[in-house]
């Protein structure tokens, strides 16, 4: 018996990757997290299978589930969105698996700041513009953030910023980055990406919180920050220019 954490993506049911969707398939017990995850991904599952909604669940109760299915011998598929490594309170439930003695392995997805990139057809890591990635959050009721991973630290960076569980902390978040990234900066807010309500609200540091706060949205949104978005000015790579060889590409006269 072996619990599958499985990655179902930012939400379209055809963004999860072939293994995740293969397990769910299969599985006798599919839990899924079901404020996040679309019922489209899980309405895969057999018709004789176990398909329960995590989301009014505590941690306890989703894990006297799967004790149940282990004394049973099912597998159980165990569905987040996005990536799990992102936010998905996975660790909690393995350090419980490990005690029990409970087999588990971790399935990848598509996280939304990836899938927000290829929306927007953008590059999140330019050259001379931004060679590096900050994923982040806020906290608001969430839990607390260490000490030195501040917006004030990752600000000093110019690095692109994907900041996830935020929007409702949005002046923070501006405040903050005005300083460093200036108030012209780029932003770009993604809401339900690859959802069928997907959104994207574009501005800058300066017009961004009366954008968001017109269009309503209030959770469920991906703060993106940086000069990389909608940027034309920037040099080209060396991977791929005339004059840059390597073990597969020799100079060529």
């Amino acid at each position: 018996m072996t619990v599958y954490f499985i990655g179902a993506g930012p939400g379209a049911p055809d963004l999860i990757t072939v293994r995740g969707l293969n397990i769910i398939k299969e599985a006798p017990v599919v839990l899924f997290a079901g404020s996040l995850v679309p019922e489209g991904i899980v309405a895969q599952a057999d018709k004789a299978s176990v398909v329960k909604d995590t989301a009014p669940m505590h941690l306890d109760e989703i894990i006297a589930e799967i004790e149940a299915a282990h004394k049973d011998g099912h597998d159980v598929a165990r569905v987040h969105s996005g990536d799990p490594c992102l936010y998905g309170a996975i660790a909690e439930q393995m350090r419980r698996l490990d005690k029990l003695d409970i087999d588990y392995e971790v399935v990848p997805g598509v996280s939304a700041y990836a899938a927000a990139s290829a929306a927007l057809k953008t590059e999140l890591t330019l050259p001379d513009v931004s060679q590096s990635i900050v994923l982040t959050r806020t906290a608001v009721r969430s839990s607390k953030m260490p000490n030195n991973e501040t917006l004030e630290m990752f600000g000093q960076t110019g690095a692109t910023l994907a900041i996830h569980l935020s929007v409702n902390n949005l002046k923070h978040v501006v405040d903050t980055l005005v300083p460093h990234y200036g108030e012209d900066c780029p932003v770009v807010v993604a809401y339900r990406v690859s959802w069928p309500d997907e959104a994207f609200i574009h501005g800058t540091l300066s017009d961004i919180r009366a954008k968001v706060k017109d269009s309503g949205i209030t959770r469920t949104a991906l703060i993106l920050v940086g000069h990389v978005l909608g940027a034309e000015d920037f040099t080209d790579s060396k991977l791929y220019d005339v004059d840059h060889t390597h073990v597969l590409r020799e100079k060529k006269a």
